[in-house]
């Protein structure tokens, strides 16, 4: 499916055709030692999501992932590795986003700041039901933690 759209130019009329593409965010499952970080999305859509956003234009996956955290928790991220991209074009009923999973300690106390209006340590035996995708996100994670 070739997804494009049309955009006029206000100075000269010109019709010009945009390519419509996915969008690229990040999330992070920051670990602590009592568990992993959540938060409560202060915006829609609502419910429990891993800390995460978009990407900033001139700003790399890593530097995303590592400012979001600090954005969205209050805490200095360590990032450890990559676990995976998720990009069904479904996966963000807001519009086609593409993430990339990274995996990061932290120590401290977690504060809830900018997108997120609470915040939480769970376990995999007390996860809370969860936004977008995230509850693949996070089985992909816990089978690789035991598996």
């Amino acid at each position: 499916m070739v997804a494009k759209t049309a955009k006029t130019c206000p100075a000269c009329g010109h019709i010009e055709e945009c390519w419509r593409n996915p969008v690229p965010t990040v999330d992070i499952i920051i670990e602590l030692e009592k568990g992993i970080v959540l938060i409560r999305r202060k915006n829609p859509p609502p419910g429990w999501a891993l800390p995460g956003g978009f990407v900033d234009y001139g700003e790399s996956l890593e530097e995303a992932a590592v400012r979001e955290a600090r954005e969205e928790t209050g805490l200095d991220v360590t990032l450890l590795r990559q676990l995976h991209t998720y990009s069904r074009p479904d996966r963000d009923p807001r519009q086609h986003t593409i993430t990339t999973v990274f995996i990061g300690r932290a120590s401290g106390k977690p504060m809830a700041g900018d997108d997120a209006g609470e915040i939480g340590v769970f376990t995999r035996e007390t996860l809370p039901a969860l936004a977008f995708d995230h509850a693949e996100i996070l089985a992909d994670y816990f089978e690789g933690e035991t598996g």
